[in-house]
């Protein structure tokens, strides 16, 4: 009798054991592509229909504008600017909407450059650093460089230096053409809103004081 015991008592035990285990979850670390994306709420960008925004440049006495409203679902887009309106899909862009397209592209940068990086991760390298020195500012900041590919795409090999704050909002950025050493241009990023669950830089300007772009009438259809 004890011996026909013995293995019921065994499976007991297993099945003890099997309850009390902890379950062990693996959770992937986030980069920091991922992180910026999500500080700028890219986790909101599906329930995302239509996004209209104006941008607006201002260079000493001079003002440029452009409005925009992009389907993001069907990629269709309606542009207009000195009076003129384009209207195109950019699953077809030909050689009469490639300039508008062009505009377009540089615009949306811009507006959602911390969630471009990340759509574009197949198409560019990236390097981050703890501290380095902000151009502007001169404050000491997080710093996150990317490198864009050679191929494709209307600007290649381009290069963003992005400094950040400790909850990886962008608050400054040097743009050099060609991955240059040196900065082609510098603006800070600063007026956050948010929009529909998107953080919006709505501000950028210059050290010299004399260039801003803004954006103005941005709106979210979901």
């Amino acid at each position: 009798m004890i011996k026909n015991l013995l293995p019921l008592a065994s499976l007991l035990l297993f099945l003890v054991a099997c309850k009390t285990e902890k379950k062990i979850e693996i959770v992937k670390e986030e980069n920091i592509l991922e992180k910026v994306a999500k500080a700028h709420g890219i986790e909101n960008w599906n329930k995302i229909q239509q996004i209209r925004f104006t941008f607006n440049v201002d260079r000493d006495t001079m003002h440029f504008e452009r409005e925009w409203t992009w389907n993001t679902k069907t990629q269709e887009v309606r542009g207009i600017s000195r009076g003129d309106t384009i209207l195109y899909n950019r699953k077809a862009v030909d050689s009469l909407s490639a300039r508008a397209d062009a505009a377009f592209i540089n615009d949306k940068y811009w507006l959602l450059a911390p969630i471009n990086i990340l759509w574009d991760k197949d198409n560019l390298t990236y390097t981050y650093e703890e501290r380095s020195l902000a151009p502007i500012s001169k404050d000491s900041l997080p710093k996150l460089t990317v490198v864009y590919g050679n191929d494709g795409g209307y600007t290649p090999g381009d290069a963003y230096d992005f400094y950040l704050s400790d909850d990886h909002l962008v608050k400054e950025w040097n743009f050099r053409k060609g991955n240059s050493d040196d900065p082609t241009s510098s603006a800070t990023w600063e007026g956050y809103e948010e929009v529909d669950g998107l953080k919006i830089s709505t501000m950028h300007k210059n050290a010299e004081g004399n260039f801003s772009l803004y954006f103005t009438d941005v709106e979210v259809l979901k």
